[in-house]
C-alpha cells in the first residue's frame, strides 16, 4: 500500500481530482499555500494499492497537460509506502 501526497495548483488540483474520483480513487483534499508568489496549493492525500500509483501519476499528468495556462507551477508528488491502514 502506498500514500501519494501530491501538491497542485489550486486549478490543476479540480481537475486532477475530478480524473481521480471518476477512476475510483479516494483523496482527501487540503489547502495549503506555498511557492515564491505565495499562490493557493491544494494538498491531496490518497492512499491506493502498489500497483495503482502509475495510473494515479497518469492522471494527474493528464489534468495539467488539458490546461494551456502560461504561468503554472509544477505539480510535486511523494510516493511512501504505508506499513498501516485503517479505516475506522
Amino acid at each position: 500500500m502506498k500514500m501519494m501526497i501530491i501538491i497542485l495548483d489550486d486549478v490543476d488540483a479540480d481537475v486532477a481530482l475530478r480524473g481521480l474520483l471518476e477512476s475510483d480513487f479516494r483523496a482527501t483534499r487540503v489547502a495549503s499555500t506555498g511557492s515564491f508568489l505565495k499562490r493557493g496549493n491544494t494538498t491531496l492525500l490518497l492512499g491506493t494499492e502498489d500497483e495503482r500509483v502509475d495510473d494515479a501519476i497518469k492522471i494527474i499528468r493528464q489534468s495539467r497537460e488539458d490546461d494551456a495556462r502560461e504561468e503554472r507551477q509544477k505539480a510535486t508528488v511523494f510516493v511512501l509506502n504505508l506499513e498501516n491502514f485503517e479505516q475506522l
